[in-house]
């Protein structure tokens, strides 16, 4: 389904609420604001295949560029708007956008983009004037709101975050049908999964041009429930949020639980989420002790889900399950898992060994944009229906699935693999610890050794006694060759909007000058 067939039947129902400034868009302005913005896509020549994009802020106006593409056959991207003005027009120029729709918040990185972007043809904005951009509410206003003979679903082109590099588009094969017409795999994988429907109000505080909040906002619209949209997180406005609309699911990372965690107890247990019934979590493994304080804080709701904007594959673990299996990211809900080593022909290793996670199945789903090698790289070197985002774990004797890194940021010290992840969870509870990254940098006799990067609590002096109780704290609790050799304290560490670490940021800090 899509907002149109709720447009019919409760049309002055709230499809989106703006969580800060109270605005509602109902399912009739969804359906006919995306309608009008088909058209405009459509007189400007834009034919199924074609690539829109946005850049802008969390608002409403998101998803009426989303849905306008996907009843119209179109690719839609969204943009990083954190990104540098070379990273935005590098992928707006490599998805091949045609139309680009701005927020006049971020107005002033649109204009620096202009040059950068010759391929666009329409440009326009919302929210105010951007110079060289049209009027978004002109363009609405002048199209017609006549339904559209045809409507062949489009699909999201997302770019992957690019933690540890330059980001990749990720595309899609576009579906063989109307955009009402069922289909859609996350819809049909998550909406009975967790109970969506038309009394679902969800709440989100995670950008709009990630994968998870916008294809579960498209989610909750196809099945007629309400989406709150808050701009950014924060742990106060998220607790007051779910009280004021009564949220009844919720998705999050692990770093939002943390922070709310770590509010003051009178504060947290201030605000009534009685009402919620599903909390979703994915975006990164959720160390073991914060997710049993959040279990023990909002009952047993918490539902988590490993995948990737990839969409190659899920695993899916209630409460329950986790309970059972603490720290496992759940079983195959989509896809067959294999854990294969690094060998040349990636022979597929018995349970309990730590290896590659692919996962199969009839067809790799996916490629990424203007990069074949990169997509074959993905795939098994045995079976190209097998394939991989880099994610390194294992598997039980009842097919749960355990993560313990990326392959990326595994360490190898002294010829042997050291997960930074196992670090990290150890120590993200501390009460002194506010943030931390765990790296491997350069060793003359090691090869590599073990290095976290703690960003201290409020208020928390950093020196030489709170890096020996941080060593201590971590020798304690996990095997001494696995501890850091040594601590460094910052400001600050790079997140992505999704809270994910963009740990190349911090390693390049610490290779060797040249």
């Amino acid at each position: 389904m899509f907002p149109g067939v709720h447009a019919k039947t409760h049309p002055d129902k709230a499809a989106i609420i703006e969580a800060e400034t109270g605005r509602v868009v109902t399912y009739a302005e969804l359906d006919e604001r995306s309608l009008r913005l088909a058209h405009v896509f459509a007189e400007a020549g834009l034919r199924p295949g074609d690539h829109v994009a946005f850049l802008a802020e969390n608002a409403a106006e998101v998803f009426e560029v989303y849905w306008a593409a996907l009843r119209s056959g179109l690719y839609v991207t969204g943009i990083n708007h954190h990104l540098a003005p070379a990273e935005v027009s590098y992928i707006v120029d490599d998805c091949g956008a045609r139309a680009l729709v701005v927020g006049a918040s971020k107005g002033a990185l649109a204009v620096d983009v202009v040059d950068g972007t010759p391929r666009v043809e329409l440009r326009l904005a919302f929210g105010g004037e951007v110079p060289g951009h049209g009027s978004y509410e002109d363009a609405l206003a002048a199209a017609s709101a006549e339904p559209l003979a045809d409507q062949p679903r489009g699909a999201d082109m997302l770019y992957s975050s690019g933690t540890t590099g330059r980001p990749k588009g990720i595309k899609p094969v576009l579906p063989d049908r109307q955009v009402d017409e069922p289909g859609d795999m996350y819809t049909a994988v998550f909406g009975p999964m967790y109970g969506f429907g038309e009394d679902t109000v969800y709440y989100s505080p995670a950008p709009t041009y990630h994968a998870a909040p916008l294809r579960f906002g498209g989610i909750v619209q196809a099945l007629g429930g309400t989406y709150v949209m808050a701009q950014r997180f924060d742990a106060v406005a998220a607790l007051e949020a779910i009280q004021r609309h009564r949220v009844t699911h919720s998705q999050w990372v692990p770093t939002m639980f943390v922070r709310m965690l770590k509010l003051p107890e009178e504060v947290r247990t201030g605000y009534d989420v009685s009402s919620l019934r599903v909390a979703v979590h994915a975006a990164a493994p959720c160390p073991v002790d914060v997710k049993q304080q959040m279990i023990d804080w909002w009952g047993p709701i918490l539902q988590e889900y490993y995948s990737s904007t990839e969409g190659n594959g899920v695993t899916l673990i209630d409460s329950a399950q986790w309970l059972c299996k603490p720290g496992s990211v759940g079983r195959a809900g989509l896809g067959v898992i294999h854990i294969c080593d690094d060998e040349a022909g990636g022979r597929e290793l018995p349970v309990g060994e730590v290896g590659t996670v692919y996962f199969e199945r009839d067809t790799v789903p996916f490629e990424y944009h203007n990069d074949p090698e990169k997509t074959r790289a993905g795939q098994h070197p045995d079976h190209e229906n097998w394939s991989t985002t880099g994610d390194v774990g294992y598997v039980d004797d009842e097919g749960y699935l355990y993560l313990t890194d990326r392959k990326a940021f595994m360490i190898i010290s002294g010829g042997v693999n050291i997960y930074p992840q196992e670090v990290e969870d150890c120590l993200t509870l501390h009460p002194k610890v506010f943030d931390v990254a765990v790296i491997g940098i350069p060793d003359a006799e090691m090869g590599e050794q073990v290095k976290a990067v703690v960003q201290p609590a409020r208020g928390v002096e950093a020196g030489p006694e709170l890096k020996a109780e941080l060593l201590e704290f971590v020798r304690a609790r996990i095997a001494r060759y696995k501890a850091p050799r040594s601590i460094d304290f910052t400001e600050t560490l790079p997140r992505s909007a999704t809270g994910k670490l963009v740990k190349h940021l911090i390693k390049e800090q610490y290779q060797p000058v040249p």
